[in-house]
């Protein structure tokens, strides 16, 4: 049996998570297991303990996730053009793995919202590339042989996929959002099962 894809997102107000299922739903549909984590909020208040397990959703990512899968789906609102803090602080913590070359060679890919069109998406993709490529790892965007990239009035880029958060859809994925998803998922579960043989 192959290992799983990881699918780990961070999402304040569920667009977030609804690509990282749609994400989910490609790669399953390859015939890969998706695992879909979580990182807990960053907290300054150093008194205000948090549950080590979410009350509700997905379990919190641990180090082990990023030994055990095969490929990573990152996925992350925009923070002024840049991934959200606490998944940021998770990535941060990952020295060792770096160190072991944990995630060296295994396909990755990225995906963000916004909440307006010009709100720093392809900066927040990018920007959350720059750590996978520091692990070694092969990025997986999206070819413009999928016909939504043209045809999208929400999101949608080759760097990863996109959604955007306004108007009357708000956190729903427009159709275009979820079969760039899908395909997404798909592309990246093709290419973490030709790595794997």
């Amino acid at each position: 049996m192959s290992r799983p894809v990881l699918v780990l997102y961070y999402s304040r107000h569920g667009s977030t998570l609804a690509m990282a299922k749609k994400i989910a739903q490609g790669i399953e549909q390859q015939g890969l297991e998706a695992r879909l984590r979580t990182v807990p909020e960053v907290n300054t208040n150093i008194d205000n303990q948090q549950a080590a397990v979410p009350a509700t959703g997905d379990p919190y990512v641990t180090h082990e996730d990023l030994q055990e899968c095969c490929a990573l789906a990152l996925g992350s609102p925009t923070r002024f053009g840049n991934m959200a803090a606490p998944l940021k602080y998770f990535l941060d913590e990952t020295s060792a793995q770096w160190l072991a070359g944990t995630m060296e060679n295994k396909p990755a890919c990225v995906f963000t919202s916004t909440s307006s069109m010009h709100g720093g998406q392809e900066t927040t993709l990018i920007t959350m590339m720059i750590p996978l490529l520091h692990h070694g790892m092969f990025l997986c965007g999206l070819p413009y042989s999928s016909p939504q990239l043209h045809t999208t009035q929400t999101g949608g880029s080759p760097y990863g996929v996109t959604h955007l958060s306004q108007g009357k859809l708000g956190n729903k994925l427009s159709e275009d959002e979820q079969a760039l998803c899908i395909q997404q998922g798909k592309r990246l579960a093709i290419f973490a099962s030709k790595l794997e043989k």
